[in-house]
């Protein structure tokens, strides 16, 4: 019976699932879990290789006594913002939204839009604030409350006022807002991509090395032009430490008769990217990708280096060089950084000499010069088209915030039986309309006054 009611009324449980999801404590919860698991991603490194989470997060002894590198890698938290639990979140979460915005907000909105009239004295005793006056009437009401900025309606014996129907619209833009902000997010997350790639000066890449990417992503990577590093350099303070690093980059495109065109050239360093058709280049590393040597008179070699353990005691690139044609021998270079110097060690592991761009060191009757040490530039590049409809959502949620501050006051009155009844109410700042209401009550009586007297006396006949 009951499986043949759940056939018949499914009216009934979608109103149940539409009460549940509406429930202000769940969306409390499933906003507090979103923090959290928000939080996590911020805490836990994104996108890093498995490499890293295996020596940042070991079994033995694992960190806070759980979270080691398999637990990362099972529940996803090296990419928390795409797991399916945490869109799962948002989905809950939109929907708790929706709910209420249709159920609560929307009604109460359609109920404050309605002005209705109090015909019966008892309808004042349920106001937080009423009185039954002597003296009084709606006409002189009227222009008291007018000066209020009220909007006022007047049937027969009764009035209706009301003021701040935007506090009431508030919180249904405060929703609203962060619906598209939930939107925005999803669509990010969809379609937006991640990536990373080292490139040495006077380089030419297309963006390849994807990190991350949504199942919507490929028409956002571009493929149409690539990006030019014209050159990396570094600057340095007095005491040798790095200062800034910059890279002049170029965007670079294929005109129709298959030309190269530079569509747009600039300088980035740290916290001024490069923005191109919705693509963001940032810098965030460097290295050093060769250096450009000459033995005696013969041509410019371009020697790759590569970056040696230390142990965590620094950075140094190393390279060897050969001094025989059958490289039976050669000395090793090892460079800290772009500031010029290198350092020459024998076949031995000795320190021979340190030379410096220009300059030039023999070793086993070769003249070793070196002409330049190459950097390579770290960038990050990112495409993220839920960006605009996030920080349309955050205005809207500030819009939302600021009209819900207005407080939605209503009044009524009524003459009936030589008396007048006044009633009020509001939905906050409960003192200063209390403060309001009395001054309009004194007005009223001064009014009523003064227009009493100001009649002439009749007299009997």
């Amino acid at each position: 019976m009951s499986a043949f009611n759940f056939l018949l009324k499914p009216s009934s449980i979608w109103r149940r699932f539409v009460g549940i999801v509406a429930n202000l404590k769940l969306a409390i919860i499933l906003l507090l879990a979103i923090a959290i698991v928000s939080i996590t991603g911020t805490v836990i490194e994104q996108a890093e290789t498995l490499t890293f989470y295996q020596q940042n997060y070991p079994e033995s002894p694992a960190l806070y006594g759980f979270l080691t590198w398999k637990v990362i890698i099972a529940w996803g938290l090296n990419h928390v913002y795409s797991t399916w639990w945490y869109l799962s979140l948002l989905i809950l979460f939109g929907t708790s939204l929706t709910a209420c915005t249709f159920t609560r907000q929307l009604p109460a909105l359609k109920a404050a839009r309605k002005w209705k009239y109090y015909q019966k004295p008892k309808q004042f005793e349920k106001l937080a604030l009423s009185a039954e006056l002597n003296q009084g009437s709606i006409k002189s009401l009227v222009p008291l409350l007018e000066q209020q900025n009220y909007k006022v309606w007047q049937q027969d014996n009764a009035l209706y006022g009301r003021k701040g129907i935007i506090g009431r619209v508030g919180p249904i833009v405060v929703h609203l807002g962060m619906l598209v902000v939930l939107a925005g997010g999803m669509w990010g997350i969809f379609t937006g991509f991640f990536a990373q790639e080292m490139v040495a000066s006077g380089n030419t890449f297309q963006i390849q090395n994807i990190i991350e990417s949504g199942p919507l992503s490929a028409s956002q990577i571009p493929t149409d032009w690539s990006v030019k590093v014209n050159r990396f350099w570094i600057d340095y303070t007095d005491s040798g430490d790095i200062d800034q690093f910059y890279s002049d980059l170029s965007v670079i495109g294929d005109k129709p008769n298959g030309m190269a065109e530079e569509l747009k050239r600039e300088t980035i360093h740290v916290n001024k990217p490069l923005r191109y058709d919705g693509v963001t280049i940032y810098q965030t590393n460097w290295s050093i990708a060769a250096v450009q040597v000459q033995l005696n008179n013969s041509p410019i070699f371009q020697i790759p280096v590569a970056k040696l353990d230390t142990l965590s005691a620094g950075n140094i690139w190393g390279t060897w060089i050969p001094t025989k044609p059958d490289m039976s021998s050669g000395v090793s270079m090892l460079i800290k950084d772009l500031q010029g110097t290198a350092l020459i060690y024998n076949q031995q592991g000795e320190l021979t000499s340190a030379i410096r761009i220009g300059q030039s060191v023999e070793a086993d009757g070769i003249k070793i010069k070196l002409l330049d040490i190459i950097g390579s530039t770290g960038l990050q590049i990112k495409a993220d088209p839920g960006v605009p409809i996030v920080y349309t959502g955050f205005a809207l949620l500030m819009i939302g915030v600021v009209m819900s501050y207005f407080s939605h006051s209503q009044i009524w009155a009524l003459e009936v039986d030589n008396s007048f009844y006044f009633g009020a109410k509001t939905n906050r700042a409960q003192v200063s309309f209390e403060r309001e209401m009395l001054e309009v009550i004194d007005s009223l009586e001064k009014e009523t006054e003064s227009t009493e007297a100001s009649e002439p006396s009749k007299s009997l006949v």
